[in-house]
């Protein structure tokens, strides 16, 4: 297979300067942009939520203080004029295995962050590989306008060389003169796309970028079919899309029982210590140790009724653990047409780019033969502006050939996490 033969000496030519290929601007990318920085936040929040949910696991300590002012002494006893120091640690011990299902549930969804990351550093890659592809089909384009332009100026100079010794009358020469502006116009409206696609690189690496750093070596090599069946099980199993959502459903299971633990009785082991005191600042009175309690409480407590909603909780936890099951169906089933899709124009893209290549060869052949027939005055100027557009033609469907297949490759890596992120 031949990629590229007609344009590739660009790519040949020594240039001074720094280069930059593909894999240099996706690591660029993922250092720079600040979408990747959102979703490293994120994944640093689910670490709390882990912590957050193993506290069950730990003891609770309070402490409070109280001053009270009474208009008169109460018959219990209460001076008007007290204070009570309080002090608990309160353990649970048993509430329906709440805790252990948390501690569960927030370790599966900190991995689906981290899945989602690892997608968007995935989604990242694939963006700048095809914001190449658009600056390298642009410039081969570039250049393409100008061979056909450089080839109509010189038509065109012979052209007044040949009205100026009669050779052809001026309404053959303006023909040519309508194709050389035409061509002139193509030419600036192809630099300007490529000007514009080097900028949407640039930003999509979130750097500055020109096109003298770009060398394009990753287009002189022959693309590899591989393997569709094996694409798709690697896929399966490792586009993280699917991995996440896998985990949301298995977290979803845990939160079913998470619900349930309002069926389950509670028990708390309590252990406080309470002074009252006669006066406002505790241990100023006259109450003395008198006033100090020091007591441990065993309590069971089980809601019997509350309004349905602990059965509301575990009935819409079972819902959602459902539809996440269909929403995993639904995106393994588009993720695998897509990849199906996919390698069915990249098999097209790559049987085409022979036939495109020999489709050059014959138009640079035809172009030949036209020009020596009107040189010697046996084809009209029409014959050679259409042999001309023909070898256009054909370079630029050989372009638009190769620029498939790049996507299509490009696109099939990232359907199964192919781009390094080292």
């Amino acid at each position: 297979m031949k990629i590229w033969s007609f344009v590739i000496a660009f790519v040949l030519v020594a240039q001074t300067g720094y280069a930059l290929d593909l894999a240099q601007m996706q690591r660029m990318a993922l250092k720079n942009r600040q979408v990747i920085q959102r979703y490293v936040v994120n994944l640093e929040k689910s670490e709390k939520d882990i912590t957050t949910a193993r506290s069950g696991y730990f003891p609770s300590v309070d402490l409070s203080y109280t001053a009270n002012s009474l208009n008169r002494r109460t018959l219990s006893g209460e001076s008007k004029e007290n204070s009570v120091l309080y002090g608990a640690v309160t353990l649970n011990l048993f509430a329906g295995f709440k805790d252990k299902y948390s501690v569960k549930s927030a370790e599966i969804l900190r991995r689906v962050e981290a899945d989602k990351l690892h997608g968007i550093r995935q989604d990242i890659q694939l963006n700048v590989a095809l914001r190449y592809v658009d600056v390298y089909e642009l410039k081969a384009n570039l250049i393409v306008a100008q061979d056909a332009y450089m080839t109509l100026k010189k038509l065109y100079s012979d052209g007044e060389n040949r009205l100026a010794v009669g050779l052809i009358d001026r309404n053959e020469l303006l023909k040519f003169k309508v194709d050389l502006d035409a061509a002139d116009i193509t030419v600036k409206k192809a630099r300007a796309d490529l000007d514009k696609s080097v900028s949407l690189l640039a930003n999509e690496v979130d750097a500055p970028i020109s096109l003298d750093e770009l060398k394009f070596t990753e287009f002189k090599v022959q693309l590899p079919y591989g393997d569709p069946k094996q694409s798709e099980e690697r896929m399966l199993a490792e586009r993280s899309e699917l991995k996440a959502l896998r985990d949301a459903a298995e977290a979803a299971k845990l939160q079913i029982a998470i619900a349930g633990s309002g069926y389950y009785p509670r028990v708390d082991l309590e252990e406080s210590y309470s002074k009252y005191d006669d006066d406002y600042l505790n241990g100023r009175g006259n109450i003395g140790s008198q006033g100090e309690e020091l007591r441990t409480q065993v309590m069971v407590s089980m809601n019997l009724f509350n309004g349905r909603a602990t059965e509301s909780a575990v009935g819409k936890a079972k819902l959602e653990a459902r539809g996440l099951r269909y929403d995993l169906k639904e995106m393994e089933d588009n993720l695998k047409t897509t990849l199906k899709n996919l390698y069915i124009d990249y098999k097209v893209s790559l049987d085409n780019i022979n036939v495109a290549d020999e489709n050059i060869k014959h138009a640079k052949e035809n172009l030949r033969i036209t020009q020596l027939k009107y040189n010697q005055g046996l084809q009209r100027e029409s014959d050679l502006l259409d042999a001309i557009t023909s070898l256009s033609r054909a370079r630029y469907n050989y372009v638009s050939v190769n620029r498939g297949a790049f996507l299509n490759h490009f696109q099939i890596l990232r359907m199964v996490e192919g781009f390094s992120e080292k």
